[in-house]
């Protein structure tokens, strides 16, 4: 017998889930045009603060709970929502939901990115609907690119400029010149960064979101454990001076690549050439770039967060889990990740690198650095000594070499701390030609 609805349990009310709430009572009639039949929002699990929000009073009252229990025992539900964030409880949440045979929508990166294996295979044993478009890239449709529109393609490589916080950051010291702690209060004043912006600049939410995408787009389990990750507090105005005279630009990227059975998967600031597309990519604007055999390169880009973007997505996630239930498709993403592919250790990768470095100025500095690169086979493809200091008598050396291991170019910026003549290690950052 055909639904004459779809019933919606919505978790949270805070900037995503009420939004979320807004455009399902707002755009009724046309989303119900696209699902087939009405979607009715049910219940909606609430937080005690969520009480004394506008958005609560334009409700019927009976709409809204505080109680776990009873927001899974109301009836006629097909699809839960959550929209709360973090790990837990929502983890218990999305696997309750499944477990009574309900579709699952979430926006939750962490929860997905940790795990995501473990939801995939219980909506396949459940038979039931778990979509996840608003975890990574906000309204820009990359999960459903990897779960579907990609599939005949085998992904060699991920370069994505996917937070859109440390973006802002690092476009401002770029355009501006300058430094990192100024940028950072700019990027809080504006509500771009939180009060403790770690996730951010640490690369911690590009860590998850680069999880789920290779997850995908590799056909393996990679968990965020599993990703090298640098933050960007490092990088200083000089850097993107520097960069600028040697035709780069300097973005945070979270990289994924498939070399034969082994994955490569890192996030840390990297120097690109500034005429490639990403270079381009400025402010809070997320850029996605996917190397497929068959397509070539495809390059994703948008708002990667917000609350109408999210909202977008998670709508667009309620809709297409409609659909499925009307049809009787259940689960229709066969997940089944490949075990022999490995994640290569980043000590194994190989890529070029900028060094700047801080020594005394006198003769001879270059010819030592030069010796510890050379001995441990790190070829140097330029050499420029930039500002110097009359009053300390030191100077700055910029190098950039050939592409060499990771594993030799840790020892050498080991043995060049350790010489007499090197005050400091201003930087050390990976280049990529896209």
């Amino acid at each position: 017998m055909q639904k004459r609805s779809i019933g919606i349990g919505l978790m949270g009310m805070g900037i995503v889930g009420g939004q979320v709430a807004r455009v399902l009572r707002e755009k009724a009639d046309i989303l119900a045009e696209h699902a087939g039949c009405p979607l009715v929002l049910r219940k909606i699990k609430a937080l005690p603060v969520d009480l004394k929000r506008p958005l609560a009073r334009e409700l019927p009252a009976d709409l809204l709970t505080t109680d776990e229990e009873a927001f899974f025992n109301a009836p006629d539900i097909d699809i839960i929502v959550e929209a709360i964030g973090g790990e837990n409880p929502a983890r218990g949440y999305l696997k309750r939901a499944m477990t009574s045979g309900r579709a699952a929508v979430t926006s939750n990166k962490e929860v997905i990115a940790k795990h995501g294996a473990e939801l995939r295979a219980l909506a396949q044993q459940k038979q039931v609907g778990l979509r996840y478009e608003a975890s990574v890239g906000g309204g820009i449709p990359l999960i459903s690119s990897f779960t579907y529109d990609l599939v005949a393609n085998r992904i060699g490589g991920i370069y994505a400029i996917i937070n859109g916080t440390t973006n802002y950051i690092l476009t401002r010291m770029a355009k501006e010149g300058i430094d990192f702690p100024v940028a950072l209060r700019s990027a809080q004043e504006l509500g771009y960064a939180e009060a403790n912006p770690e996730n951010d600049i640490e690369g911690i939410d590009a860590n998850y979101k680069l999880a789920i995408m290779a997850s995908l787009a590799f056909q393996t389990e990679v968990r965020p454990e599993d990703i090298y990750r640098e933050g960007i507090s490092r990088v200083g105005s000089r850097d993107f001076r520097y960069a600028r005279e040697l035709g780069y630009a300097i973005k945070l990227l979270a990289i994924g690549k498939q070399i034969n059975d082994t994955i490569e998967a890192r996030v840390h600031p990297v120097l690109i050439p500034e005429d490639s597309l990403l270079a381009k990519v400025d402010g809070v604007y997320n850029g996605i770039l996917v190397e497929g055999d068959l397509v070539g390169n495809v390059l994703f880009y948008g708002q990667g967060a917000g609350p109408l973007a999210t909202s977008s997505a998670v709508v667009a996630d309620i809709v297409a889990s409609a659909q499925d239930i009307l049809r009787g498709a259940g689960c229709r993403f066969r997940w089944q990740p490949d075990p022999g592919k490995k994640i290569r250790p980043m000590e194994e990768i190989e890529t070029q690198y900028y060094l700047r470095l801080n020594c005394a100025d006198r003769p001879g500095v270059l010819a030592q650095v030069s010796k510890i690169l050379g001995d441990l086979a790190i070829s140097i493809a330029s050499a420029i000594q930039k500002e110097a200091d009359a009053k300390s008598q030191t100077a700055e050396i910029v190098l950039m070499t050939h592409p060499s291991p990771e594993k030799a170019m840790q020892r050498a910026l080991k043995q060049i701390a350790q010489l007499e003549v090197i005050k400091e290690i201003s930087n050390f950052i990976r280049v990529e030609h896209l």
